[in-house]
């Protein structure tokens, strides 16, 4: 098998990441894997609009990792507040728990450390997903025990499905 290879998407990129990240977070593809946020939202992950934002403006990339041409994974990395911000990570769901995550983290930290010299790496996660935080934990993550708002009434993050959602803080050391 071939290694994967890591790149950085371009604006030719969006169509094929909107239907990378949905099929991870959204419908019944998504419940072939882990990461699914189906049973809590619906509607969709990520615009097209918010992707060339991010590929656009500076100190902000967003990887793809790759295996033989196919677009097998991505994440969102940037520099917020004075640390790395990790987000948008997803694996196609047939490839879920086979290592291209762990891959993908591992590149989008060397980015934020080397590229960009940063101290530490940030995420949002849901708080209710505990088996995600259990992931990030055993990669290193820490709960910061801050708490920050769903953004309900913004469909661009989804459409609710239970009332109880937040989003907590975790990080890592670089």
């Amino acid at each position: 098998m071939n290694p994967l290879t890591f790149r950085t998407a371009t604006a030719a990129d969006i169509p094929a990441l909107v239907s990378l990240v949905t099929s991870a977070y959204r419908g019944e593809v998504s419940k072939q894997g882990w990461t699914t946020e189906a049973d809590l939202l619906d509607g969709q992950r990520i615009d097209p609009e918010g992707l060339l934002h991010d590929i656009e403006r500076a100190r902000s990339r967003i990887l793809i990792a790759e295996r033989d041409g196919q677009m097998l994974a991505c994440a969102h990395v940037a520099v917020e507040n004075d640390a790395g911000y990790f987000g948008m990570f997803s694996v196609r769901p047939d490839l879920q728990g086979g290592g291209v995550g762990k891959a993908m983290i591992a590149e989008a930290e060397r980015v934020a450390r080397e590229d960009w010299r940063q101290p530490a790496m940030r995420m949002s996660v849901i708080d209710v997903r505990d088996e995600l935080i259990a992931f990030y934990e055993r990669r290193g993550y820490a709960r910061t025990g801050i708490k920050k708002p769903f953004p309900y009434g913004d469909e661009r993050f989804g459409i609710p499905k239970r009332d109880d959602l937040r989003f907590e803080v975790l990080e890592k050391p670089l």
